[in-house]
């Protein structure tokens, strides 16, 4: 019964990966950046946003394996769909939102860290993250620290 059911999931792990979603990884041309206050700012909003927030996305390899492939697809065009800073001439609403979200400890997720330690910013990294986004993406919401 226990080699039946797992020749079974086994199965089902092969033939997800011929369900097309997630597997087209693009990166679009860049149309504009803000104008960062520093070069430090682009650095620390590089390593903790960019991935889903801009059209400079790093695929890495398990980012072609279903199911994982469909989640992380969903999470970057739903990123870049809220703040993409490599298309700056369009409008971005969320613009005033980074500071707070950073400020929360919501940006960047959770279950994104653990994958992707460049992106864990020091106390320090991420006051001078938060104080760059006011300087270069103009006026922030504020929101109350968690």
């Amino acid at each position: 019964m226990l080699f039946r059911v797992l020749k079974w999931m086994l199965l089902a792990a092969v033939l997800i990966q011929l369900i097309p979603f997630g597997r087209m990884h693009t990166n679009p041309p860049k149309s504009g950046e803000p104008a960062w206050n520093a070069p430090g700012t682009r650095e620390w909003v590089r390593r903790a946003c960019f991935d889903c927030h801009s059209n400079e996305t790093t695929w890495l390899r398990y980012s072609n394996i279903a199911p994982v492939s469909w989640l992380l697809q969903r999470d970057v065009n739903e990123g870049r769909s809220h703040l993409n800073s490599a298309e700056w001439n369009l409008p971005q609403r969320h613009a005033k939102d980074v500071a707070g979200e950073v400020r929360k400890g919501e940006m960047p997720t959770w279950f994104y860290l653990p994958l992707h330690p460049a992106a864990k910013l020091s106390g320090a990294e991420k006051q001078a993250l938060i104080d760059g986004a006011e300087k270069s993406l103009g006026p922030q919401t504020t929101a109350e620290t968690p």
